[in-house]
């Protein structure tokens, strides 16, 4: 009854049909039709596994109706999109653990899918997999405010945790644009980074231990809360980074920080990225301990998110912008360090102009122009998203060349991103997307970052856009032993595939 797309259109009426037929075949197309991708030996879904699904879950955690079913089958640039016919809900590990036992038995492919607000397809379904979402996996279980140590289900919201912290006096060690709707289970798959990488470190740092469940539905259990536990194998990172190809996460165990008790936010003007490298050494140098986030912004980004989401730079227009958060126990000390940096930068004429609070309302106001960039691409016709680390003396560098590369081929080609950690966010918009012009841009870029010593996935990982370029990263010998690692723990290749190995 549910074996392909086909099938399901015959069960509608005439014209449910020709909305969703034209949904599907407008632009972006099926992920299947604009990449290489063929669909691998799975079995599709029939009313046997429904059944089973319904007696699980119940109807209510079940989306088998198309309109339900479009949010999670595009991607959240739209982008991408898969011909998922069923999602579920489950809401405990032991669930998930019963449906991929199911699944594996059956030979039916799956798609964990958390926020759903990666930028490599990461969490798309490419064909008709089975949508495994964690959304409803979203009770913080406990919270040791002595040690700072929090543990919660993997559908937890980024932001909703901060705030839980927050009125506890702690604060997570992640932050990023998306964290309204990401989810920690999706953050520690991807082992995001983020905007506090400079101060916290990434999640593999502060990840203390998780609970997985491997495709034989399998539950691992390596949710401790110690801080040093060498008893064997740290087999947990395992599952950091490995985007649901190894085991879906389901819990886990965070160390958090005592929220601060003073924040500034500086937004500066340079003339060049000459400047702004001398900026960062400086802040480095004067602020190291309380340095939180350094971010840059180009010219072209800046005029994107006020042009198109009617908002306004604070000092006016520069080639390049600094954004620099610091956060402290100290106000006085805090202040006074902010106030001397700055001065020494203005005499060094490091920087043109600024403005600089500690109003917590003033500061998110500014952190808006940075955090809503991602937001303006809607706008921009097609955009080509790349995330990529590269040594800071070549981190513009990137920039410059695609730009020269792409000509007039592109109406837009621009950088952003956490210059603290030397990752940079290059996007490259055109009119519409084609093939040809992703076959122009790539492997050119990904090739140029390994010639500037860079890595092609700072911190979104591989997923479905960039796995096929896995070998310009990583040796035979390691992906041999990735692809043993996977076949070890996911025999029949039944999570998320099409990602990351290929």
């Amino acid at each position: 009854m549910f074996k392909n797309v086909s099938r399901v259109l015959s069960r509608l009426s005439s014209e449910a049909c020709k909305v969703y037929k034209h949904k599907l075949h407008s632009k972006p197309n099926f992920t299947r039709n604009n990449y290489d991708v063929v669909r691998g030996n799975y079995n599709y879904v029939e009313e046997e596994h429904l059944n089973y699904f319904r007696n699980l879950l119940g109807e209510s955690r079940i989306y088998t109706d198309l309109s339900d079913l479009e949010k999670y089958n595009v991607d959240w640039h739209k982008y991408l999109r898969g011909a998922s016919q069923i999602v579920l809900k489950p809401k405990t590990t032991e669930e998930v653990s019963k449906i991929l036992l199911f699944c594996n038995h059956h030979r039916l492919a799956v798609c964990p899918q958390g926020g759903h607000t990666g930028v490599v397809g990461g969490a798309t379904p490419v064909f008709d997999e089975v949508i495994i979402s964690t959304e409803l996996m979203n009770e913080i279980i406990s919270l040791d405010e002595k040690a700072g140590i929090l543990t919660c289900q993997a559908g937890c919201i980024l932001q909703n945790l901060d705030e839980y912290l927050a009125e506890r006096n702690l604060i997570f060690p992640l932050d990023l644009g998306a964290k309204g709707s990401c989810q920690i289970g999706g953050n520690v798959s991807t082992n995001a980074g983020g905007l506090r990488v400079v101060k916290y470190g990434n999640l593999h740092g502060n990840v203390l231990g998780l609970e997985a469940v491997q495709a034989n539905g399998v539950i691992l259990d390596f949710l401790t809360s110690h801080k040093k536990d060498n008893t064997g194998y740290h087999l947990k990172h395992l599952f950091i980074g490995s985007e649901g190809t190894l085991g879906i996460v389901t819990k886990v165990a965070v160390q958090c920080k005592l929220r601060p008790k003073s924040l500034h936010v500086a937004f500066l003007g340079l003339q060049n990225f000459d400047k702004v490298l001398k900026t960062f050494y400086k802040a480095k140098q004067d602020m190291d301990e309380i340095l939180t986030a350094f971010e840059v912004i180009d010219a072209p980004s800046m005029e994107l998110v006020t042009s198109k989401l009617d908002m306004q730079s604070p000092i006016g227009d520069y080639p390049f912008y600094v954004l620099i958060e610091t956060t402290g126990s100290n106000e006085e000390h805090d202040q006074e360090k902010v106030n001397q940096f700055l001065e020494s930068c203005l005499n060094k004429h490091h920087i043109l102009n600024g403005t600089v609070t500690g109003e917590i309302s003033k500061a998110r106001g500014i952190w808006q122009l940075r955090e809503k960039i991602p937001e303006a691409f809607k706008y921009d016709g097609y955009v080509f998203m790349y995330d990529i680390s590269l040594p800071l003396d070549n981190y513009y560098k990137l920039v410059d060349d695609m730009r020269e590369y792409m000509g007039d081929k592109s109406h837009r080609v621009y950088g952003f991103g956490h210059i603290g950690d030397g990752n940079i966010h290059l996007q490259i918009s055109v009119k519409e997307f084609s093939p040809e012009m992703k076959s122009f841009i790539e492997p050119y870029i990904f090739q140029q970052t390994k010639k500037y010593n860079g890595s092609i996935s700072a911190e979104h990982g591989m997923g479905f856009l960039k796995a096929k370029y896995l070998d310009m990263m990583k040796s035979p010998e390691t992906i041999n032993l990735m692809k043993n690692v996977k076949q070890m723990m996911d025999p029949n290749g039944i999570l998320n595939p099409y990602k990351v190995l290929v």
